[in-house]
């Protein structure tokens, strides 16, 4: 992919932050056999640079597969989405990975950092799947680990940190790339209450600091009550709703 063709800060008119993401008439199917089953069809909105947006809504309405199609794991049926002045629909399997790699984050609510790896090593696998050494990552990964206070246990392996400290991990393993964009699937759903709230204070305080620009599938709606948007999917719709309505 053309370096020219990432995702670029882009402006409006009047100096406000454009849509980093623009989605048009997103529509998913999943086909078993001669039948279709519709997940949700007609999706069409923007998210700004730099907002953070809660994406809520029922278990099945199809948060999870919307953000992997945000993030160009997945292909929607019909529909296209714009990230900056990219189509996703015309990148190649190389070019999504590429993208994927370069510019989204992918927060999951489970961790899925691999057991046999330190949490350094754990942080570090973007780079290195970008061909780096060792030597070379290991800085940046100390670096991270100190983002997300956990500085001092980058020799443990993931059995031996919390649950709270393994997504914090997770976290910035997405981040260490510097991606504009960050995905968060149930980030706090596997979590504790306490434990939830500083890992949304944590990415609250990321999101900040980075200038990122997030979107966070979430059921806990005390969360998304604090970011600047919130979409609810429900019936293969998406609405607008104020976040106080919550």
């Amino acid at each position: 992919m053309d370096q020219s063709q990432s995702v670029m800060h882009l402006k409006g008119q009047q100096g406000e932050p454009a849509a980093l993401l623009r989605v048009e008439r997103l529509k998913k199917v999943f086909r078993s056999g001669d039948t279709g089953l519709t997940l949700f069809e007609n999706l069409s909105f923007e998210v700004k640079q730099g907002e953070m947006l809660a994406l809520v809504g029922e278990s099945g309405t199809g948060k999870s597969t919307l953000l992997h199609i945000l993030g160009a794991l997945d292909r929607p049926t019909e529909g296209e989405i714009y990230c900056a002045q990219l189509q996703l629909s015309t990148l190649s399997a190389d070019q999504a990975a590429e993208f994927r790699n370069r510019e989204t984050g992918f927060v999951w609510q489970f961790h899925y950092l691999l057991p046999e790896f330190t949490a350094a090593e754990n942080v570090s696998m973007p780079l290195l799947a970008r061909g780096f050494a060792w030597h070379q990552v290991a800085p940046e990964a100390s670096r991270w680990l100190r983002e997300v206070g956990l500085e001092q246990r980058g020799h443990h392996r993931s059995g031996e940190l919390s649950g709270g400290e393994q997504q914090r991990v997770a976290l910035a393993r997405a981040l260490i790339t510097g991606p504009r964009l960050l995905l968060a699937d149930e980030p706090t759903g596997d979590l504790d209450a306490h434990t939830a709230e500083a890992v949304f204070d944590l990415i609250s305080r990321l999101h900040l600091e980075h200038q990122l620009t997030s979107i966070i599938a979430t059921h806990n709606l005390s969360f998304a009550r604090r970011c600047h948007r919130v979409l609810r999917l429900a019936q293969g719709c998406v609405q607008e709703v104020l976040p106080q309505s919550l």
